[in-house]
């Protein structure tokens, strides 16, 4: 009897440590950094960008409203600058460069952080207005093609009705001695 208990004791023990060591295994979620509003940070910048696509085409509106109310530091020109180039929103991609622009030729210390930021955000304004134009000449070219085979297939068939109307030539061999 002792000897099961012994045994029961050392499973206990086992089990014991196995379930240690499959904790141990196991990491706590990181806990993020709540990001205050206060906080003028590029990190800040970016976590506005991501709340703009969960608010509603009027809140945007808003949004729009009061940016161009509270006085025009880095951090709201780039945060102006993203909701000018939301795809939600009526895009001002110019006016956004501009701001962008304003920012990156800032010196001020308060702007430094945000460089990186409206570099990269300026040059995907660029791609965006050189895609957003060259579309809009591929649509017109479409268009223009698009005309012409219209113009063309018109054309084709006046010239069917005009077969069409043509009398038939009759089709006798000639004689030897007639010339054209």
């Amino acid at each position: 009897m002792s000897s099961n208990r012994k045994i029961s004791f050392i499973k206990l023990v086992t089990t014991f440590f196995l379930v240690l060591a499959i904790a141990g295994c196991t990491t706590a979620p990181l806990a993020k950094k709540p990001i205050r509003v206060d906080e003028t940070t590029p990190e800040a910048a970016l976590s506005y960008n991501q709340g703009l696509s969960k608010i509603t085409a009027a809140e945007l509106g808003r949004e729009r409203m009061v940016l161009s109310a509270v006085p025009q530091t880095p951090y709201t020109q780039v945060r102006m600058a993203m909701l000018l180039g939301h795809p939600r929103v009526q895009q001002d991609l110019g006016k956004a460069l501009a701001l962008l622009d304003n920012v990156l030729k800032s010196n001020d210390p308060a702007a430094v952080p945000f460089h990186p930021l409206a570099r990269l955000l300026s040059d995907n304004y660029i791609e965006r207005a050189k895609l957003e134009n060259q579309l809009d000449k591929q649509g017109q070219q479409l268009k223009d093609s698009q005309r012409k085979a219209s113009e063309l297939q018109e054309k084709l068939d006046s010239l069917a009705d005009i077969e069409r109307t043509l009398t038939p030539r009759s089709r006798t061999p000639r004689p030897e001695g007639v010339k054209r």
